[in-house]
């Protein structure tokens, strides 16, 4: 749909199908422009970024003609506006001005999503949220010990706003959604009830407005612009992948969880090429190849993984877009130019990754991505049988670097792990393995969506505190499915233990209950395995697993429509329970249950210690129980939760009640 501007006595208003963009008035003008002075600083993938802008001018005249507006301080025409189909270009006129922040028109009972994959808020009112990806963050709540501790140890304590994979892009409860057609820093402002605020740390930006009739049509938009991906294959939907990282004693530990009756459809062992110890924990070692260290952890590696192949089991392993200098990738990377460089000096820039350093690869350079996607994607994993990966990492970009192509970092850094997925996608499609083989992205920005198959929610501590533990992955599903992205999953049993943070048994047990009713069920044993509760520790918490995976298998005829229909529709398999019920307020803020498709409600228990939860069902026609049967009516409930019993509720008249009425039987075995 179009853009106008229409003029008033005292201003003039952007419109799209009549409803209010903006509003501009000479005593309160829609663009406030600056000149920046930031001040950066980043320490292993966490960021400080500051900026103290001068020269702030705040044009309030204005000359409309033609569609397009020329905004005057005084007499001297700064900026201007102007219209291309449903964007809207700005630009500052002034040298020197690289500051930018438009204000929007806001509604006082306006809700708004989105902004990529937050982890804290689906429902981003009455916050600031600055869109730069980076580490999120190890407790990321200023008012926790644990959190302050990580900043004092290099500003890694995080906050709610910090995410692997933010993105300028919101949709509001108008129906409306705007996103920020650029890369650079900038900053969602959403503090003001007056007026929804997008700070651009740039003289020109462009921004695109879509407008739909409700919520299903304008998340289809925004499926359609930023690219949709394919359905998943078989084997990841049908059944738990199970991360093991014990060298080659994982196939006997696979074998112990099957023989407990555990679905398996697969074995990811990231530890595939080599570990390294760090006082982090037990770290990999960044050389992605089948060579000595891998061969003294996982002997005659390809012999066992086509094994597993014939057995219907497949392997996976882990890659991230650095090469660690100590290992045989790196010189052969460094001799082929396909690092980016130092400022001063041609040689390759290295980034500290904690207790050892890296090459960046340069994905600028197509040459770079080819060799990346063909010499290590291909040749070493997807030629030797690993059907998919852990595409970690992508967030680390430097802004003091040289880049191959003259960018500059800092509007290449939300872009890199857009591109370290295209490097991947490459890599699929070059074996003729898109859809069947599948790697998993915990980065991203505008545009990953098109490239990358599966989010997974990141590293969240081993807890149940509100802004870093279990619950953040229901806020990170939820938010970045309105935005494009279908599939989301998590380190089933979560990954972060420092200072004496572990795992408990009911962590692993109310875990297992979360991930059975995610599109992937894939376990984790964190990045301090010998400190923490692991899921074959004893036989209770093994057949725990068990009992959830086979669930997981179950619902595959179901998730497979839901992967069809995003396909068709872009609608998220996860989704937040305003998407079907708009014209329920109160379904709004709603981040601790979701909608499993459109016949599935899943209230997953996420608290400590709780053995009982509300639960609000949406609608006007009655929720069966998965477990006891019974229907209740809409409306708030007080619902027992039990180990064992999430509150999971059916549609009676969907065409898979019979397979969900089957799930106390599959739980029981």
């Amino acid at each position: 749909m179009k853009l106008e501007f229409a003029s008033n006595s005292d201003g003039f208003d952007l419109l799209i199908g009549g409803r209010t963009l903006v509003s501009h008035r000479r005593d309160c003008p829609a663009l406030v422009m600056a000149q920046g002075n930031p001040a950066i600083e980043m320490y292993r993938g966490n960021f400080r970024i500051e900026d103290t802008p001068t020269q702030r001018i705040a044009p309030g005249d204005f000359d409309l003609t033609d569609q397009h507006v020329t905004l005057l301080d005084g007499d001297k025409a700064v900026a201007t506006l102007s219209i291309d189909g449903h964007r809207l270009n700005v630009a500052t006129l002034l040298p020197g001005y690289d500051r930018l922040t438009l204000s929007l028109f806001a509604d006082a009972e306006e809700c708004v999503w989105g902004g990529g994959e937050q982890m804290s808020y689906v429902a981003l009112n009455g916050r600031r949220f600055p869109i730069w990806t980076s580490e999120p963050g190890v407790g990321r709540d200023k008012s926790t010990e644990l959190t302050r501790i990580m900043d004092e140890q290099g500003m890694a304590g995080g906050d709610y706003w910090n995410s692997n994979y933010p993105q300028p892009t919101f949709l509001t409860s108008r129906w409306i959604a705007t996103h920020l057609d650029e890369s650079c820093y900038s900053v969602l402002d959403f503090s003001d009830p007056a007026a929804h605020r997008v700070e651009v740390w740039k003289g020109n930006a462009v921004f695109e407005f879509f407008s739909a009739d409700g919520p299903i049509e304008l998340v289809a938009q925004m499926s359609e612009r930023f690219g949709r991906q394919p359905p998943l294959p078989d084997w990841a939907i049908g059944g738990a992948i199970l991360g093991l990282k014990s060298g080659a004693s994982s196939f006997d530990r696979m074998k112990r969880f099957i023989d407990a009756g555990t679905a398996v459809s697969g074995l990811w062992c990231e530890d595939w090429a080599g570990i390294r110890e760090t006082s982090f924990g037990r770290r990999l070692f960044w050389d992605w190849h089948v060579g000595e260290r891998s061969a003294q952890r996982y002997p005659d590696l390809e012999r066992r993984i086509a094994g597993l192949k014939a057995r219907g089991i497949r392997f996976l392993a882990y890659a991230n877009p650095y090469l660690a200098v100590d290992g045989e990738l790196y010189a052969e990377a460094a001799a082929g130019s396909h690092f980016a460089l130092r400022l001063d000096r041609d040689e390759p820039y290295l980034v500290d990754f904690g207790e050892f350093d890296c090459g960046v690869v340069d994905f600028t350079r197509p040459e770079s991505r080819a060799w990346f996607a063909e010499r290590v994607l291909g040749q070493e994993m997807l030629d030797k049988g690993i059907d998919g990966w852990m595409a970690d990492f992508g967030e680390y970009l430097p802004v003091d670097l040289r880049l191959a192509d003259g960018s500059d970092p800092m509007e290449a850094h939300n872009l890199w792990p857009v591109l370290w997925a295209e490097v991947n996608a490459m890599a699929l499609a070059s074996r003729g393995r898109t859809g069947d083989a599948l790697f998993f992205m915990r980065a991203g920005f505008s545009g990953v969506q098109r490239h990358c198959p599966l989010l997974w929610a990141g590293d969240q501590s081993v807890d149940f505190t509100r802004h870093d533990g279990i619950g953040t992955v229901l806020a990170g599903a939820l938010s970045s499915g309105l935005v494009g992205n279908a599939y989301s999953h998590s380190d089933c049993g979560g990954y972060t233990s420092l200072h004496g943070n572990v795992r408990s048994r009911e962590l692993l047990e109310r875990w297992c209950e979360l991930a059975a009713f995610a599109p992937v069920m894939r376990s984790h044993e964190g990045n301090r395995p010998d400190d923490n509760l692991q899921y074959d520790s004893d036989a209770e918490l093994m057949a725990c697993f068990a009992r959830w995976s086979r669930v997981h298998a179950h619902l595959a005829p179901y998730v497979r429509t839901l992967c069809d229909e995003a396909v068709t529709t872009g609608l998220p398999t996860q989704r937040p329970l305003f998407l079907h019920h708009p014209d329920e307020r109160e379904l709004w803020t709603v981040q601790d249950q979701f909608l499993y498709g459109a016949d599935l409600l899943v209230a997953p228990v996420i608290e400590e210690g709780a053995t009982s939860r509300n639960v609000l069902l949406p609608g006007s026609s009655p929720w069966r129980s998965a477990w006891s049967g019974e229907d209740l009516q809409p409306g708030l409930h007080r619902v027992d939760a039990p180990i064992g019993r999430p509150p999971v509720f059916y549609r009676p008249d969907s065409a898979f009640s019979g397979l969900f009425a089957a799930l106390p039987g599959v739980l029981q075995g």
